[in-house]
């Protein structure tokens, strides 16, 4: 293969073409109406799926779980009454109740899974579709939002959700359970996440990320 060949080779592959994320297929990248989504031909993997006003209501559902983020950590998920006492707990006060039992390492893994993950992930949520809303295109959007997919894996309020009903669950015979309005807050929060990641259309936001680095640049 001669030099020429060589690099005729390396050339990129065109704008309009992607690679499935499962088999590494290339495909030519094809117009889906709103709602639809895209297929991979070899392994049925979704492509991409077309959102309407993805990033309105993305910036929508984050502002909402940055405004419940506080109470949903720092007032009562709910009170216990025993034998005429009453004691409150509060997502925080738990991983802090673990640090003081000496299990820190778990302490620590449950405050960053509860807490500070799920705090940057809507903060790098809001921060760039604020900016795609605006249409001001920071040299920092490709890092945020690449950030935010490695955090994705580590936000787990659903877990913790699941321990809070374990925990209603296995106290209800023992003392009079009331729900907080930190409770509420957590419910709150937990379903503006998820739908914020469910709405979040990630091939447009590439694309608008894209253009605003080309446009920027030029």
């Amino acid at each position: 293969m001669s030099p020429q060949d060589h690099i005729q080779a390396l050339n990129p592959i065109p704008e309009n073409w992607i690679a499935c994320k499962d088999c590494d297929l290339l495909i030519e990248r094809v117009e889906t109406p709103p709602g639809g989504k895209a297929l991979c031909p070899r392994c049925a993997n979704p492509l991409y799926q077309r959102q309407e006003q993805s990033i309105e209501r993305t910036l929508a559902l984050a502002i909402t779980g940055l405004l419940l983020f506080l109470p949903a950590n720092l007032l009562p998920v709910m009170s216990l009454h025993i034998v005429g006492q009453e004691s409150t707990t509060t997502i925080y006060m738990g991983s802090l109740a673990l640090f003081q039992e000496g299990l820190y390492w778990t302490a620590l893994l449950v405050f960053l899974a509860s807490i500070v993950v799920p705090l940057c992930k809507l903060a790098l949520v809001f921060f760039v579709s604020g900016c795609l809303y605006l249409e001001r295109f920071n040299p920092l959007l490709p890092y945020a939002f690449r950030y935010y997919h490695y955090l994705d894996e580590w936000g787990m309020l659903e877990v913790y959700m699941l321990g809070v009903l374990v925990s209603v669950v296995k106290l209800k015979g023992m003392a009079s359970i009331v729900p907080g309005v930190g409770l509420y807050c957590f419910i709150g929060l937990l379903l503006a996440a998820t739908m914020m990641s469910s709405l979040l259309d990630e091939d447009s936001f590439w694309t608008r990320i894209e253009q605003g680095q080309q446009g920027r640049l030029q």
